[in-house]
């Protein structure tokens, strides 16, 4: 069993930036995938970034590529994820989840456990 905590959503303008933080509960962690997704009412959940068990592996989604950088630190049980140039449109709850098989997909049913979620909003 795994429980994930977010942290460090917030209110930001335009072109900002903003850092998020997941600590995980749980043995499994440091060989588990994890992904951070984000969803708006009403419209699916969209991935934004996946870390494979020791960083090596990375990925992103279209939208967020190049702005955004997933990163792990596994003493911690912690993964982050560093959001830059900031656009109103990646207003969303932002979600991390683990997978605990090790993949890397960016699909969110391969994603066991998820945490409850970090509110983003960046005002134009």
């Amino acid at each position: 069993q795994v429980q994930l905590v977010e942290s460090g959503g917030g209110l930001v303008q335009t072109g900002g930036s903003l850092s998020l933080s997941c600590v995980a509960s749980g043995r499994s962690f440091s060989s588990s995938t994890m992904g951070w997704f984000r969803q708006v009412p009403g419209r699916e959940r969209e991935f934004v970034a996946a870390i494979n068990f020791n960083g090596g592996l990375k990925s992103y989604g279209d939208s967020t590529k190049g702005r955004f950088i997933i990163f792990r630190d596994n003493a911690k049980n912690t993964v982050y994820l560093q959001m830059n140039s900031l656009k109103p449109e990646d207003t969303a709850v932002y979600h991390c989840a683990a997978d605990q098989y090790g993949r890397m997909n960016t699909r969110d049913r391969d994603y066991s456990y998820w945490g409850q979620g970090t509110q983003v909003t960046v005002s134009s």
